[in-house]
């Protein structure tokens, strides 16, 4: 079979090379999955960096969520197990953490609609507690957490304001249902949110970036907020000052998803039946907004890399024998 291997740790576009190679055995309690569709995370990049916390053995498969066919010929979505990644034309994942792929989503959606909502639904339900008529602010609005987290803003009843970087970014936002957009590059960000909140600030903030971001989130929080830190896309992990977070009575929340997989795994499936029924009523909708062959698999993750894309990059695999 074709798999995107990785034998060196740097930028994607210079260490995946596409190879062929022995089809992947599945061990005790796995299944191979044909790969139907699989979505570009972030994490993908950071691996082939060697910057993410999970560190693969070289050479590997990068490819972290799939939507894969399994051999009686069920849509599942899955993570795979690495050094089997997704980004090949098979990927070996545990059988017990399969969940059913909606009907109501075709293979690039269902694959986007894991790691990304997952993290958006236990960022604002589970940590933060989101309630109806409160304000969201999401950072990187037009990528892909930050597109989910404001479709299930929308779909809990907040006002969602959207941080973005460019113009078109900032369409993009505005589409996904973004009350007010605000463009980084073009406005003062602080100045925008006082203003869009009549000074109150934002009552949750979902960031994914980190850096300035967080900066900019410490100063638009409001009374009795809740930061939640997703990540640090921007590649600056910033420091908190505790001291602001007791004079202003807000909280700083983590949120590290893979983690409920060994220490609370049922909230999971619990969490996907509630997606599930979002994406059967329109209610949320995974944002597709390229959809490449295997061969184009290297450039599209350092496209993601790059922080040049909205929404979902996904690669669907063409061919696989059967």
């Amino acid at each position: 079979m074709q798999a995107w291997q990785v034998h060196e740790n740097g930028e994607p576009s210079e260490v995946m090379r596409l190879q062929e190679v022995e089809r992947p055995t599945p061990g005790d309690g796995q299944v191979l999955l044909k790969v139907r569709a699989a979505n570009i995370n972030f994490p993908d990049v950071l691996m082939c960096r060697g910057h993410y916390q999970v560190r693969p053995p070289l050479p590997f498969t990068p490819g972290v969520e799939i939507c894969g066919e399994t051999e009686d010929g069920r849509r599942v979505i899955a993570n795979p197990v690495l050094p089997y990644g997704g980004f090949a034309e098979y990927a070996v994942a545990d059988a017990a953490a399969l969940l059913p792929a909606p009907d109501s989503l075709d293979d690039a959606e269902a694959a986007a609609l894991h790691i990304g909502y997952q993290t958006g639904w236990f960022g604002l339900h589970r940590r933060a507690a989101l309630q109806a008529g409160e304000t969201l602010l999401v950072h990187a609005a037009a990528g892909g957490v930050g597109s989910a987290a404001v479709q299930l803003g929308k779909a809990a009843g907040a006002t969602v304001i959207g941080v973005v970087g460019g113009a078109d970014k900032v369409a993009v936002a505005r589409e996904l249902g973004c009350d007010v957009v605000i463009d980084r590059r073009a406005e003062d960000v602080i100045a925008a949110v006082k203003e869009a909140t009549g000074g109150r600030g934002a009552d949750v903030i979902f960031d994914p970036v980190g850096g300035e971001a967080y900066t900019q989130s410490a100063k638009v929080v409001a009374f009795e907020g809740r930061i939640v830190v997703v990540g640090f896309a921007s590649g600056t992990i910033p420091s908190p000052a505790l001291n602001h977070a007791l004079v202003k009575n807000y909280s700083i929340l983590g949120l590290h998803w893979g983690l409920y997989a060994t220490k609370n795994p049922k909230l999971i499936p619990h969490c996907h039946e509630q997606l599930t029924e979002l994406a059967a009523s329109g209610a949320i909708k995974p944002l597709v907004s390229e959809r490449v062959p295997l061969s184009e698999a290297a450039a599209a993750v350092q496209r993601v890399g790059d922080g040049v894309t909205t929404g979902r990059v996904t690669v669907e695999p063409k061919g696989a024998a059967a």
